[in-house]
């Protein structure tokens, strides 16, 4: 599955529903709220913007972030998974770029932050790979991490 293919598509009557149906790895399972919840919040968040990932016209992951800045003046990822079936083929990876860029353009945005468990390498290492910093900055039982967007 090439990542030249993956495609980052705002939330709609479509795909909403295949989003609900993707899951994370049973190891995964406790660091990353079900899709479901994310989608209601952001019914009740207007703030949050939810999208569904595809590759090769398929949906395979989901993410969501929100559009006013808040704790460490940034704009805050909420989510970003996978499904199971379609990790490690770049996906999440190639998914993000395409987030940062959209925040970049759409809010000017000039810092994303994202919080996870330290104990999730896979976030640990995605967000590593992408230039995130970590300046220890810490909210009860995740870490934040920050990317510092400069065009």
């Amino acid at each position: 599955m090439s990542t030249e293919n993956v495609k980052i598509v705002e939330l709609n009557e479509e795909n909403w529903y295949d989003c609900c149906e993707l899951e994370v790895s049973k190891e995964q399972q406790e660091y990353i709220e079900p899709n479901a919840t994310s989608i209601a919040q952001s019914k009740f968040e207007l703030t949050l913007k939810p999208y569904a990932i595809y590759a090769e016209e398929r949906v395979v992951g989901f993410l969501m972030y929100n559009s006013v800045p808040e704790e460490l003046d940034g704009y805050w990822v909420y989510r970003i998974m996978v499904d199971k079936q379609f990790q490690g083929k770049g996906i999440g990876k190639a998914a993000t770029k395409l987030m940062m860029s959209e925040m970049a353009i759409s809010l000017n945005a000039k810092k994303i932050v994202v919080g996870y468990h330290p104990n999730n390498l896979g976030a640990h290492n995605l967000y590593a790979s992408l230039g995130f910093i970590d300046d220890g900055d810490r909210f009860g039982k995740e870490m934040a991490v920050i990317k510092y967007i400069i065009n």
